[in-house]
This record gives structure tokens, C-alpha cells and sequence, in this order.
């Protein structure tokens, strides 16, 4: 396969308004992101020839990138609506990254939005949540997706000797970078005690080791790096990416403490030519908090069975050896359901260009994201640079 490094570019990111926009549907969130990203690009919409969106759950189309593409009045060559979960952010940009290498397009839009917190009644999310498994193997012992996540956690404590208290640092050094930034969900500083007591949700998972629930979206300007540099930001240039698939339903899972993010990664790593010690920031898919623990291993961060150490004094902090989720990810930032991951490709954007204020990782030019979707089932890695040297 040929290699995309370096002919693909990021011009515009864009997040919309987050946590509970209940003034906007999920369809006007869509287009919201839309434009403001086409605004931070410097482009006009009659500018775009690509569109790629995913599904809302809440307000749902049969051919949802055409009915944005109508909405909004623009008439692509390339027109695609994606669906891989919590992964399907980064799969959407390899999608988008091969048609642009490949001629298809030029200008592609990608849009993704929800609003998962004022568009769902509490009997919609919970049905949501119940019907994750498999109608046969799993639906009938009624497990809702956090007892799936409990069941993976489960797994690498018994194999490795895993805490609560390990868990519950990726949860704090979440909501440490969301209390910089000015945009998050929740800001107000938490502990590790405060994680460890807060409710029980599926053992070993409390409350605070689970991701939020959000209204918000957002959106990206990809086009070649040739006219990326026509662009009002510096490019962000797209170095490597790789997927991995697995499984659909957990109960088929090869393992349980292994995820196909060992195979995304190293593709990555692969196609960019770098490696794990070459990454200054990392954003990195945290539904629940052992799924950080488990990928930093897969990833090649640290060695199998050494997450919950790895996380622990502050190493995935600002000033720490590999900043994680820096907007303060699905944990404090914001979960919309499948575009929560989108927030950390933009985050990683705005990391490149050193706009991110208080939370500024320095020096900041290799920068890792990580999105995943299903039960830990399918999984994309990208590696975004300043330079594409």
C-alpha cells in the first residue's frame, strides 16, 4: 500500500459549544462545527468537493453526509457517512486523507456532532446502554456498556495487579488539563479519593472513572499538503495512521487485556517512521479509565501490565513524560457519543499550532491520537506533525 505520510493536511478544526447546548439540534451542531471550522480554514463552503459525516444517534438520517450536504447547500464529489463507534473519528480522516491522495476530492469537510445529554430521555440512553451486546451471548444477562468496560478492568487487575487508585489517576489528570481549559464540561479539580468513593457504577468502575454524557461537535479542513500552506494557520500534517479491528462483541474478544490498538499503533508508527519516545502529547479515547491504562501499554507507551503504574505521579500531567488528553478528554471535557473523539483530534491540532494557553504542552510537534470504538473492537491511530520532515 502506498504511504499517505505527509500528503495530507489538516487547514481548520473547530469545536462548537459543549456540555448541554440544549438551543441547537444535532443536526444544527453539525452544521455548526461546520462553519466555524470553514471559518478557522479561511474557505468558503463552495470551496468543499469532499463531505464526510457519521450518524447521529439522536436525530438520524438513512443518508445522513447527503442530508448535511443538502442542508448546508453544498454539492460534493465525494460523499461518504462512516460508522466504526467511538473509532469511527479517525477512520473518517484516513478515509478523507486516501481520496485527497488519490484525486477524488481536494477539500474535504468532516463533521461530526451530538447532542446526547439534552436529546435523550433518560429511558432512550438507558435502552441505548442495554443493547450494546450480543442478542444471544450477552443481552440476556442484561449487562449495560460500563459492565463491559468492568469486565476488561477486571481482567487487567487480575493479570497485572492493577488499583483503583491507578485507574483513578487518569480520571484526575483529566480533570487537571479540563480545570485549564476554559471549554470543559467539568473543571473543578478531583483526587483520587474522590474517584475511589465516588459512586459505584459496574465494579471496579465508580462514577468518576466513566466518561461524561454531551450535547457538542465539531469539525475539520483536510486537503493536500501541496495546498495546505495556502492555508491562514500553519498546516498540521498527517504523518502516519493505522487501524485495527478485533471483534464486534466482547464476548469474541482474542483478549481482554490486549486491544487491536497494538496493531493500529504500530501502522502508524510504521507509516511515520517514529516512534512512541517521539511523541510529545498524546489524546488518547477514554470512555472509562482502564481503556487509557490498556492502550498507553498497546501503544507501546510502557510495557504489557505496566499501565496502572505508568499513570501514576503525574506522568500523563502537563510537565509529565507524555501529556494525555489535554482539553481533558471524554472523562472532563466532553462525551457526545460517537464525535467524542473528534475533540481530541482538534485538540491535538490546536497542541501543534501552540494555542492552547495554560495548558500548552511545549515545544509540542509530534502529537499522537488514539480513538476506539465498540468494546475496545475497533481502533484507529494517527500521528499528526509541524513539519513533515
Amino acid at each position: 500500500m502506498e504511504s499517505l505520510r505527509g500528503k495530507v493536511a489538516i487547514v481548520g478544526a473547530a469545536d462548537t459549544e459543549i456540555g448541554v447546548v440544549p438551543q441547537l439540534s444535532a443536526t444544527q451542531l453539525y452544521v455548526n462545527a461546520a462553519k466555524r471550522a470553514l471559518e478557522d480554514a479561511g474557505i468558503t463552503k463552495a470551496e468543499v468537493d469532499g463531505l464526510i459525516t457519521c450518524n447521529s444517534f439522536v436525530e438520524p438520517y438513512m443518508y445522513h453526509a447527503e442530508m448535511i450536504a443538502e442542508y448546508m447547500q453544498i454539492f460534493p464529489r465525494y460523499c461518504l457517512n462512516v460508522a466504526t463507534g467511538g473509532g469511527t473519528t479517525l477512520a473518517i480522516l484516513h478515509h478523507a486523507a486516501a481520496a485527497i491522495a488519490s484525486g477524488m476530492c481536494h477539500t474535504v469537510l468532516i463533521t461530526m456532532a451530538d447532542n446526547m445529554l439534552s436529546g435523550l430521555s433518560r429511558d432512550r440512553a438507558i435502552e441505548a446502554m442495554s443493547t450494546a451486546g450480543h442478542a444471544q451471548f450477552e443481552r440476556p444477562y442484561g449487562p449495560p456498556i460500563p459492565a463491559f468496560y468492568a469486565l476488561i478492568a477486571q481482567a487487567h487487575m487480575h493479570a497485572y495487579g492493577t488499583t483503583s487508585e491507578q485507574l483513578a489517576a487518569v480520571a484526575v489528570a483529566c480533570r487537571r488539563h479540563a480545570s485549564m481549559n476554559p471549554a470543559a464540561q467539568m473543571r473543578d479539580p478531583i483526587t483520587v479519593d474522590d474517584v475511589v468513593n465516588s459512586r459505584m457504577i459496574a465494579s471496579p468502575l465508580h462514577l468518576l472513572d466513566c466518561s461524561l454524557v454531551s450535547d457538542g461537535g465539531a469539525a475539520l479542513i483536510l486537503t493536500s499538503a501541496e495546498r495546505a500552506r495556502d492555508f491562514p494557520h500553519p498546516p498540521v500534517y498527517m504523518l502516519g495512521v493505522g487501524e485495527g479491528h478485533s471483534h464486534e462483541h466482547i464476548s469474541q474478544a482474542r483478549s481482554l487485556t490486549t486491544s487491536a490498538a497494538k496493531e493500529a499503533g504500530e501502522r502508524a508508527y510504521a507509516m511515520a517512521g517514529l516512534g512512541p519516545k517521539d511523541i510529545d502529547v498524546a489524546e488518547l479515547y477514554d470512555c472509562f479509565t482502564p481503556v487509557v491504562v490498556i492502550e498507553l501499554e498497546d501503544l507501546g507507551f510502557c510495557p504489557k501490565g505496566e499501565g496502572g503504574r505508568f499513570v501514576e505521579g503525574g506522568r500523563i500531567e502537563l510537565g509529565g513524560e507524555l501529556p494525555v488528553n489535554t482539553h481533558g478528554g471524554m472523562m472532563s471535557h466532553c462525551h457526545p457519543g460517537h464525535p467524542g473523539s473528534m475533540f481530541s483530534v482538534t485538540e491535538a491540532v490546536f497542541q501543534l499550532r501552540g494555542a492552547c494557553g495554560p495548558r500548552q504542552v511545549k515545544d509540542a510537534n509530534i502529537a499522537f491520537v488514539h480513538a476506539q470504538g465498540g468494546i475496545m473492537s475497533t481502533h484507529c491511530s494517527m500521528i499528526l506533525g509541524k513539519e513533515v520532515g
